[in-house]
């Protein structure tokens, strides 16, 4: 079956740059974004339920622009005053300079990888052992993020300050698709909630990451993109990939 159609359940893409736009140029192929999950947050007085005192640590880490905002929002509404020594470890460059919407960037303070990589920002924190980090999240965690840092050197506390949700599909939009591609076991599932009766048929899936790797197993179906794998380290390199085979496929 020629590939025709795309669905990237994420968010449009904000840089014109972005490889998913070169794709679909270079295959011809239409590529739609809709989230298939959202955020909500946790009110104060949830939160308070976890025992958490933000003051007893020293540094936050931050996987998500979504866990600095919610941060943020809840020390206001908790009436904490975060002090000015706090140092901020951030997964990414990205969301390293998201923290300039609500403190004075200082380096000697905020602390990122290069690459993006978990991995990367632990050697990092494991310079910084001594310090008490409080690790900002979701409700639904990444197993392979909660994996590297138990295993790391540092202490640290988590604390729910977001819960991650189905995105719903209205009665009157549009699902007529030759592949999806799932980022987050939650999303597969908002697929199954929304689609009661989905049957996957023809339809190709594609998934990031172990964790949304193993949710499509789980639930009955067949995965035809994956990544990252040797080769295809991202997303967009693994669909790329996929759409050159499917293309030669075609063309027979």
């Amino acid at each position: 079956m020629k590939i025709k159609k795309i669905l990237v359940s994420q968010p449009q893409p904000s840089s014109e740059k972005s490889p998913y736009f070169d794709i679909s140029e270079k295959y011809g192929v239409k590529i739609d974004f809709r989230p298939f999950i959202k955020v909500e947050p946790i009110l104060a007085k949830e939160f308070r339920t976890q025992r958490i005192s933000i003051l007893d640590h020293t540094a936050i880490i931050f996987n998500a622009r979504h866990g600095i905002d919610h941060f943020f929002r809840l020390c206001e509404e908790l009436r904490v005053t975060v002090p000015e020594t706090m140092k901020y470890f951030c997964v990414s460059e990205s969301v390293a300079v998201y923290l300039q919407h609500y403190i004075h960037y200082r380096k000697r303070k905020v602390f990122y990888g290069a690459t993006g990589k978990m991995n990367e920002l632990v050697t990092i924190m494991n310079k910084h052992a001594d310090e008490k980090f409080l690790l900002i999240t979701s409700d639904v965690q990444n197993e392979e993020t909660m994996s590297i840092l138990e295993k790391s050197k540092i202490t640290f506390q988590k604390a729910v300050m977001y819960k991650t949700v189905s995105n719903d599909f209205g009665p009157d939009e549009e699902f007529n698709y030759d592949l999806i591609i799932f980022f987050s076991p939650v999303g597969v599932a908002s697929l199954l909630k929304n689609f009661p009766d989905y049957v996957q048929g023809e339809m190709n899936i594609g998934a990031f990451g172990a964790t949304t790797c193993q949710a499509v197993r789980d639930a009955g179906l067949r995965l035809d993109i994956e990544a990252p794998l040797p080769g295809a380290p991202s997303m967009t390199m693994a669909l790329d990939n996929f759409l050159k085979e499917n293309a030669k496929k075609t063309k027979k």
